[in-house]
């Protein structure tokens, strides 16, 4: 059974209530709640990691996922969603124990945030226990305080699914003459294609951009991980593979770093782009939050691209 109606006024004794103002417009907080490669990055307390088998934010949806703990015990959860009002309030029942009803307000204070979390018992008694043996409350806060970091990044995120298995998806992702035939916004040409794929290697690409200019870019990769995971930091450059400034402006951050996930499920490909600056100053940390609007535009052409080329693939 979920537990009772939060909304009574005699629960006070069965609650634990967490409240933190983040330093972020309110669709941004929301975004990482709600998003699953967002949530994965931030959720539990210090030292958990997450795997999220399935995230859909929507009343009667399902929410399943494996906390990992630092000394490697696995926490199997799942929750349904009962109401979900974006941007503004979402709850859900945690079914797989201990049972709590969970209601999150996120509160519109103009450019921050006030989250408002009560988790609701069944009894003071199941309160109590999953407070001093399990340490809930102390929890939440870190959760909380995770999350403030990871919106500090102020990180950019785009996901697509394709209708490919994911070591195709991965192959003309990684695969210098497959990338030269997809990659960059709609309109864009690679001309040069280059990839050394191994930790400390490179992808060093030319393309003519549709806006009349010709430009060079650098992958440094940190992580590779087929085919599930690649992490590298992305750049301008010039011809020899230097670092050098976008072309279109000085305060946007010299690196970012990427972060790829491919993830299978029933024969589909879930690719999870995250974009976030490198060691960038204020300013270039605020000009790359502002143009968000215009990266996922960007990120969209050269998705819809990338789908285009796999299915062009599957046929030949």
């Amino acid at each position: 059974m979920p537990a009772s109606n939060p909304e009574r006024n005699d629960s006070a004794d069965r609650e634990i209530v967490a409240v933190r103002v983040f330093d972020a417009p309110r669709e941004l907080v929301w975004k990482l709640w709600t998003d699953p490669h967002h949530v994965a990055q931030w959720w539990g307390p210090n030292g958990f990691t997450n795997t999220i088998h399935e995230m859909d934010v929507r009343p009667g949806g399902v929410w399943r996922f494996v906390m990992h703990g630092p000394d490697g015990t696995d926490y199997q959860n799942k929750s349904v969603y009962v109401d979900v009002a974006p941007p503004e309030r979402l709850s859900y029942d945690h079914l797989s124990g201990p049972l709590f009803h969970s209601v999150v307000h996120f509160n519109d204070l103009g450019d921050k945030t006030e989250v408002h979390v009560r988790m609701v018992f069944e009894s003071a008694e199941l309160r109590n226990k999953v407070a001093s043996e399990f340490g809930a409350a102390d929890g939440l806060n870190q959760t909380l305080t995770r999350l403030g970091e990871q919106l500090a990044k102020r990180s950019f995120v785009i996901t697509r699914t394709f209708d490919a298995p994911r070591e195709l998806v991965w192959r003309v992702w990684t695969d210098e003459h497959h990338l030269q035939q997809w990659f960059g916004p709609k309109g864009a040409t690679i001309f040069a294609s280059k990839n050394d794929l191994r930790p400390g290697g490179t992808y060093h690409y030319g393309m003519s951009h549709p806006a009349g200019m010709e430009m060079w870019g650098l992958w440094r990769y940190r992580e590779v991980d087929p085919p599930s995971r690649l992490v590298f930091t992305q750049s301008f450059s010039d011809l020899n593979g230097g670092v050098v400034r976008a072309p279109f402006s000085n305060d946007f951050p010299m690196e970012m770093q990427a972060t790829i996930t491919f993830r299978e499920h029933d024969g589909k490909t879930t690719v999870s782009i995250e974009w976030q600056p490198c060691e960038a100053s204020e300013t270039e940390a605020a000009f790359f939050a502002s143009m968000h609007e215009s990266m996922n535009g960007g990120w969209s052409g050269t998705l819809d691209q990338l789908g285009e080329y796999v299915q062009h693939c599957l046929t030949c």
